[in-house]
């Protein structure tokens, strides 16, 4: 070795050191869904074209990630600079002053592209605070194999009478297939999204005009009964237990029959990779109960969004701008497929030729999201806007507890009534000391 070429293999590697060195750290809270683990495989890419960034990964379960994130940004902790939220957050978090607008994502964003229902649940004062990863409604995924076996045939419009019918008719204990995979593990995004929504399919709502609770009216008791036979009837095994990822293991698995949850899981049940039953799978519209016009009002996004405690908000908005950009999409494509991008939130993934060839559910997933409206989710007027959820701060903590209770009917532990009964005090109290009931 010559001098030259040691003095210029020392300067290197000084400098990649110092590269190091002086390249800022984000650590980004996000939840442990398929797409999310996905991006972080290919945020190297990222780190390649920004070598004075690196990023460090908090991936958690759900529940635990709200949690955390939640007592976090409440106390202005600065333990995170991104976090993943979710729709139901980012307005009331953005009123309180708890996030930073994202006012330099870049010019070639492309903001525009932003399903117009997605960006308009992200904004405050025509100002963006979190950009949507993915975005989702709710459908039901049922398995077009059994159906035919059963000698079934999946209704344009289900209703919730077909779906229970069919749901006993395709269940095979022997060979252990439960004829429906239903949320079960408390949380107010876990079991309440999908409880809340079944509610509003059958023309319930939280709460009467004046914040009256209302699970001691006839919806509430219908809705919930109907829940708990099912799963008695229907379910699998431990339902009580089982999340969206739980359930999307047993679908995948040849385990569930029908499953109604996020849009979202479609690219991941169709996927061979991983579903054993990935050409098997058919998509439905949310059900509504007979005589009632409304599909439940699912709507929700998972988003990325930079505390205001944050010290590295310039950093921070260059990384979700490329993990939320049409270039983050096409880079999923040319590595995983087009059916496998994040889906729900840009208005030109829907027109990509590509995408509707790849992804059978691409139109059945806009058109779920397109029937969402959670403008006005119930039949019966209500004061607060929000699908599976009520857009209120109180509803985090007041949807857990509920969530709790309910999630003991389906483990046995409690009776219906008995559960509506403490919900409907649980509330009372809430609301009222809350300052919501006069």
């Amino acid at each position: 070795m010559t001098l030259k070429t040691f003095l210029l293999g020392a300067c290197s590697a000084m400098a990649f050191v110092a590269t190091a060195a002086s390249a800022e750290t984000l650590t980004i809270a996000t939840v442990n869904n398929g797409d999310m683990v996905r991006m972080q495989g290919l945020t190297s890419e990222f780190t390649k074209a920004n070598p004075d960034i690196q990023v460090n990964w908090v991936t958690l379960e759900e529940n635990v990630l709200r949690e955390r994130v939640t007592t976090d940004i409440a106390a202005n902790g600065g333990q995170y600079d991104i976090v993943t939220i979710g729709n139901y957050e980012v307005p009331i978090w953005a009123k309180q002053k708890w996030l930073l607008p994202l006012d330099g994502l870049g010019d070639k964003y492309d903001m525009d592209d932003l399903l117009p229902a997605i960006r308009g649940g992200l904004s405050v004062d025509s100002k963006l605070y979190a950009a949507p990863f993915y975005g989702e409604s709710a459908m039901i995924m049922y398995r077009k194999d059994l159906f035919e076996k059963a000698g079934l045939k999946m209704p344009e419009s289900p209703t919730w009478e077909f779906i229970a019918d069919a749901a006993k008719k395709i269940t095979d204990r022997d060979n252990d297939v439960s004829g429906m995979c239903l949320r079960g593990k408390a949380g107010w995004g876990e079991n309440m999204a999908f409880v809340s929504a079944l509610n509003n399919s059958f023309g319930g709502r939280w709460f009467d005009e004046n914040w009256k609770p209302q699970f001691d009216q006839p919806e509430w008791k219908a809705s919930l009964q109907f829940y708990a036979d099912l799963m008695k009837e229907a379910g699998p095994a431990g339902a009580s237990s089982n999340g969206f990822n739980e359930n999307l293991t047993l679908f995948q698995q040849g385990k569930c029959g029908m499953w109604i949850d996020a849009t979202v899981a479609a690219s991941f049940v169709s996927n061979p990779k991983d579903s054993k039953v990935a050409d098997k799978v058919g998509y439905a519209i949310f059900p509504s109960k007979e005589g009632v016009k409304n599909h439940g009002n699912w709507l929700w996004s998972w988003n990325l969004a930079v505390p205001a405690s944050s010290q590295k908000a310039e950093a921070a908005q260059k990384f979700i701008s490329w993990a939320t950009s049409k270039e983050y999409t096409a880079l999923v494509a040319s590595k995983e497929g087009w059916a496998n991008v994040p889906p729900g939130t840009r208005t030109s993934l829907y027109k990509n030729a590509d995408y509707q060839k790849e992804a059978a559910f691409a139109a059945p997933t806009l058109a779920a999201m397109d029937a969402a409206d959670i403008t006005k989710p119930t039949v019966k007027p209500v004061p607060y806007t929000g699908g599976q959820f009520v857009a209120i701060p109180e509803f985090q903590a007041l949807g857990t507890t509920v969530g709790q209770l309910f999630s003991a009917v389906i483990a046995g532990q409690s009776t219906v009534d008995d559960a509506l009964a403490a919900a409907q005090a649980t509330a009372t109290r809430d609301m009222t000391r809350a300052g919501y009931i006069k």
